[in-house]
């Protein structure tokens, strides 16, 4: 069967927010879902805003739902290396054809736009490809792009981005083993507990609020000290986004997610 050349999807954002809505979140997922039969050549992500707001402030709120749109991607497991593209566009230019179309209209430039472009055969994904490997994954397995390691023994000081003195031991044991997998590229993630609305929360070393992305960055730091390549990684901060439930303590935590492996 023959695949189509190209496919796009749009995903809808409220004024001012860059958060995808729970709606265009369950169907962005479905899209998702189905590229797995599909062989992808390369996908395109482009963030646009409506009119209102400076030029600047446009910019920057495209080029963060474009980035969100990404971070869903990798999360669900689509090879971040087919992402070509991750643009913010800005505003589009309002065209008014009657006043009381302007509220539509701009709610339809609030968007981003997804192209993927396909190869001419189509990829069948094996049945038992989700359940090949019982055992937890850790940075020891035989690790695939898009594995997500959760480095559960690093440990921060309560609103603060170092790591407590017993944890010291773990991060020297990976950056050991990250030092032999050479081959291995990736981002580490930053994420904190406690804040509403998916906030980020205050650095009190600094008074910043960018808590979860400091925590990835002292991560970071260390292994680049420690002889990781600072071209084999990259780092982010993901608020308070994805609360694991239970104890906090549990979602002041750094993970590793698998975006590369060079052959």
């Amino acid at each position: 069967m023959v695949a189509q050349s190209n496919q796009q999807h749009v995903v809808y954002f409220e004024t001012d927010k860059y958060e995808v809505p729970e709606t265009e979140k369950n169907r962005l997922l479905f899209f998702i879902q189905g590229l797995a039969l599909k062989k992808i050549k390369k996908i395109s992500i482009y963030g646009f805003c409506d009119d209102r707001g400076s030029d600047q402030y446009n910019l920057v709120l495209s080029q963060n739902r474009a980035d969100e749109i990404k971070q869903l991607f990798s999360e669900n497991k689509i090879n971040e290396q087919l992402i070509s593209n991750v643009d913010g566009k800005g505003e589009i230019l309002l065209k008014i054809i009657s006043t009381e179309d302007l509220n539509v209209i701009r709610g339809l430039n609030r968007k981003v736009e997804i192209n993927v472009e396909y190869g001419n055969t189509k990829i069948e994904v094996k049945k038992d490809n989700i359940d090949e490997r019982k055992k937890p994954i850790t940075l020891e397995s035989d690790l695939r792009v898009g594995d997500n390691i959760t480095l559960n023994n690093i440990l921060f000081r309560t609103g603060y981005s170092y790591i407590l003195k017993e944890s010291i031991p773990d991060l020297e044991k990976i950056a050991r083993i990250l030092n032999r997998k050479k081959e291995v590229y990736f981002t580490i993630k930053g994420h904190v507990c406690c804040t509403a609305n998916g906030r980020d929360a205050v650095d009190r070393g600094t008074g910043k609020r960018n808590l979860s992305l400091a925590r990835a960055r002292y991560i970071f730091n260390y292994l680049m000290k420690n002889g990781i390549a600072k071209k084999r990684m990259k780092y982010m901060g993901l608020k308070h986004k994805y609360p694991l439930g239970g104890d906090p303590k549990f979602d002041r935590r750094v993970e590793i997610e698998i975006t590369y492996i060079k052959k």
